[in-house]
């Protein structure tokens, strides 16, 4: 396929320019080299436009809300004002142009083209089959990934919304069926219950598995209390849509109508049309690459982002397009590859210290191994559970607060492993267990890291005290 045309020729080329292969793009060029960004939709990708910051606008108002109803003194805690949401929500996607990511693109020295980039050969990739782009070091495949669609008869032909979707809407439903029980369904049950619509969530076991238990249960509670309609262990045999209407049809015989069903069931790598069988890989298959991103058995393909799925998470997409870009320019200048764990040059965050936001009511926020990952790691632990709304802190923020905050401690080692914190707020104390999660800081000394009286950070201390000196 292109063997006719003249190449242009770049030191790297990335093909995808969401925040992963921005970020990359943008590591390369600091490092001296010459790099093109292939982009077929927008330039800032899906959390820009369909995803983390659209979202956010979409549950910030009935976080609001419910935090001023939750303080004394706060006045009127009125319904949300559904259209200056999605005013908001225009505002921030800047509808949906990206003139100003191609601006940037242009400042930090990156070129730019629009088009679908497929590998066609060895640092060689085609843009819409017409124009052949070569590059002197690297390729990195940073497209993303894409809603998955369980094969659930009917499905397709009800014209389903995965996330994106649900982030741009342009008119709220009356009535919602959301399919999953991930943190994309958990966040938009909680938006769309605040909007007044009648929200269902059907999930085959619980919600947010994966996190400690008492989070997805925590959340599934609130989200009743909300008005929702959970239902966990179900299983979903037929949907058909009639008009405006859906009809989900469940195992038993029980069904459920909505005016829109949402699913968010799961990711799939957006590799199906890149043309990995060009170079030996399989079409639609996650990108298996080691700690520097390189696609094992390659000495110039990279694979960044959620095509490697390690962390499907765009904070931590970025920090692995930082450490790509770094090790591209350092290898292409035969410089020295710091490639031991927590080196420059590697993602070693990916395997033990990923945090992750959930922005329900209540925020779920968790990093590093929950107490039964560590136990099946091999690790001997100790899990310290502290009830939040004892901290001080909370009773100054809430007349009721509730919230739950765990840490898992390996026991050999005397150091944190995993942290999850559940309740109002509490997204910002995720950093700090971070910190401590990375930085491996005994337990010892993390009494000297002496908590703001009266914040909720003082869970710190409690849990120091459960653990003994």
């Amino acid at each position: 396929m292109g063997r006719g045309m003249d190449a242009e020729v770049f030191d790297l080329v990335v093909i995808g320019a969401g925040a992963v292969g921005e970020n990359v793009a943008d590591r390369a060029v600091q490092g001296g080299l010459s790099v093109v960004i292939i982009e077929s939709e927008l330039v800032g990708g899906e959390c820009s436009y369909w995803a983390c910051m659209p979202s956010k606008v979409l549950l910030r108002a009935g976080a609001a809300r419910r935090g001023a109803a939750d303080a004394a003194g706060a006045g009127r805690t009125d319904g949300v004002d559904v259209a200056s949401v999605l005013r908001r929500r225009d505002e921030i996607v800047h509808g949906w142009n990206d003139g100003g990511q191609v601006d940037w693109l242009r400042g930090a020295g990156i070129e730019l083209v629009r088009g679908h980039g497929r590998l066609t050969g060895e640092r060689e990739v085609t843009v819409d089959g017409t124009r052949m782009i070569r590059a002197r070091c690297a390729v990195a495949v940073c497209t993303g990934s894409a809603a998955l669609l369980p094969d659930i008869p009917g499905l397709i032909d009800a014209d389903p919304w995965t996330s994106r979707e649900a982030t741009a809407v342009q008119s709220v439903p009356d009535s919602l069926v959301i399919l999953g029980g991930g943190v994309v369904a958990c966040e938009m049950a909680t938006a769309y219950a605040s909007f007044g619509t009648a929200v269902t969530v059907l999930a085959r076991s619980g919600l947010l598995g994966g996190m400690e238990p008492f989070a997805g249960e925590r959340v599934a509670s609130a989200l009743r209390a909300a008005g929702a309609d959970v239902r966990t262990g179900v299983d979903v045999e037929r949907v058909t849509r009639d008009g405006a209407l859906i009809t989900v049809e469940l195992a038993g015989g029980s069904r459920v109508e909505a005016s829109e069903i949402l699913v968010a069931t799961g990711r799939t790598p957006r590799t199906g049309d890149v043309g990995l069988e060009a170079v030996g890989l399989t079409p639609g298959a996650w990108l298996d690459v080691d700690d520097t991103l390189r696609v094992r058995g390659s000495e110039w393909l990279y694979g960044v982002g959620d095509v490697t799925h390690r962390a499907l998470l765009t904070h931590q997409g970025k920090y692995q397009a930082r450490a790509a870009g770094d090790v591209i320019a350092a290898r292409a200048h035969g410089a020295d590859v710091d490639d031991a764990p927590w080196g420059r040059h590697v993602a070693t965050a990916d395997h033990a210290a990923v945090p992750q936001v959930t922005f329900t009511d209540p925020e779920v926020a968790s990093v590093g191994l929950t107490e039964a990952a560590a136990r099946e790691a091999g690790l001997t632990v100790r899990a310290l559970d502290y009830d939040l709304s004892w901290v001080a802190g909370a009773s100054t923020h809430s007349t009721r607060y509730e919230g739950t905050a765990r840490a898992v401690v390996d026991e050999d080692r005397g150091v944190l492993v995993g942290a999850t914190f559940v309740g109002p707020d509490v997204a910002e104390l995720l950093h700090s267990a971070t910190i401590a999660i990375v930085g491996e800081v005994p337990l010892s000394r993390l009494w000297h890291a002496v908590p703001s009286y009266p914040t909720l950070s003082e869970v710190w201390l409690r849990w120091l005290e459960a653990y003994g000196r």
